[in-house]
């Protein structure tokens, strides 16, 4: 991974640097729901705080530095002044506090009561898209603020330095590659530590941790929330590579796209999400080329196939084989 911007074209590379941002999100969605039982459909909305809030700094940004009281796109709009929710990430200090801080709050917001009263399962699921759903209708409504279906474009640094520069570029995703080492490590930690031996025993046998005097709501909020801010860095590092954020990128579908990356990768190892949202990423830049309307039925047949043949996903490949020569 390291050796991407030797070895890859610009577009390539960047192609690379959006998917490494992918992959962080699933390194989170492997906590939540591979050692936690949680099936997170929502993940999007996280990432999309995350994204929006980098964007707003990024636009305030460009704005001072071109003279301009608001971005343009705010211009065309008619708005004459910022609003005043937006002012504080003109501060680059409270624009990354606020990447890592606001989706943890909405996630524990929204788990911690879901949890208390014991709702799981498909019940969880179904709320998490729910609130990805209700968060793009909100967005889309938005067009003066946030600029609606469009989003927010056309940014020209990051914090300070010209994304047009190419070898800027190759930093970029130099600084994906090393936030989705440290999230592996991160989650490597966890699943070794205490707390990740009783959140797996919650996902196993939720009453009997109850009775050993452990609160579940607790341990599950937890992973819903580290998993969360996972979702919200991917986001705000995913805004300058690409140059974009919109509705479209933090809806039900790319939430339930994360998910299917982490099956096929293998939910429950440490590489696993890692290596389903690389893959499948590809597979989409690769495939979606030629076969533009299909790519959403590979999608589900690959689903369909890692259910049916490899529950484990391309994980378990590397143990089954372990276990076929120990045996042999």
């Amino acid at each position: 991974m390291l050796i991407a911007p030797l070895v890859l074209s610009t577009f390539q590379l960047n192609l690379m640097a959006r998917l490494v941002c992918y992959a962080i999100v699933a390194v989170g969605i492997g906590i939540a729901w591979g050692r936690g039982g949680m099936l997170t459909l929502g993940q999007g909305v996280f990432f999309g705080i995350g994204a929006y809030v980098m964007a707003m700094h990024m636009l305030l940004a460009d704005a001072a530095m071109m003279g301009q009281t608001v971005p343009a796109f705010m211009s065309l709009a008619g708005t004459s002044d910022v609003p005043l929710w937006w002012r504080p990430f003109a501060n680059p200090v409270v624009t990354v506090l606020a990447v890592i801080i606001l989706p943890a709050l909405v996630a524990f917001a929204l788990g911690f009561p879901i949890f208390k009263r014991r709702i799981k399962g498909a019940y969880f699921a179904i709320l998490n898209q729910a609130l990805a759903a209700a968060v793009v209708v909100l967005l889309v409504g938005q067009q003066g603020a946030l600029g609606g279906s469009n989003g927010l474009n056309g940014f020209t640094s990051f914090f300070g330095f010209t994304l047009y520069d190419p070898t800027n570029r190759v930093v970029l995703y130099l600084m994906a590659a090393g936030v989705l080492l440290l999230m592996v490590a991160i989650s490597y930690w966890l699943m070794r530590s205490r707390y990740g031996e009783l959140l797996v025993a919650t996902r196993d046998t939720e009453e009997r941790v109850r009775f050993l005097g452990y609160d579940p709501a607790w341990i599950k909020t937890g992973a819903y929330v580290i998993a969360a801010m996972m979702a919200g860095i991917a986001g705000a590092l995913f805004v300058p590579i690409m140059g974009i954020i919109s509705p479209a990128e933090i809806g039900v579908v790319p939430s339930i796209v994360f998910v299917i990356a982490v099956a096929a990768g293998g939910r429950n190892s440490l590489f696993g999400p890692v290596v389903g949202a690389l893959a499948l990423g590809w597979m989409e830049s690769a495939l979606a080329q030629s076969f533009p309307s299909a790519w959403s039925y590979f999608q589900g047949a690959i689903l369909v196939l890692v259910i049916v043949l490899l529950p484990g996903g391309i994980a378990s490949l590397g143990w089954k084989r372990l276990t076929k020569e120990q045996s042999s």
